[in-house]
């Protein structure tokens, strides 16, 4: 199943939150920092346009 690619609507705000990124974290890129810069980001007032790539919640299953 192909999704789509989420996007930065304000570019700049996007480009300060990885800088950031990149200077608090050893290693960039990696999931923690993405994580981090995306939260980073979200904190500084950006938003995100295109497909809703959240992880999804699995129904709990009942075992018999």
């Amino acid at each position: 199943m192909a999704r789509g690619k989420s996007k930065p609507n304000d570019p700049a705000k996007w480009s300060r939150a990885k800088a950031k990124a990149r200077a608090k974290f050893k290693v960039y890129p990696s999931a923690y920092a993405n994580a981090w810069a995306a939260k980073e980001y979200k904190r500084m007032g950006g938003t995100w346009s295109g497909a809703d790539n959240r992880v999804k919640k699995r129904a709990k299953s009942k075992k018999a």
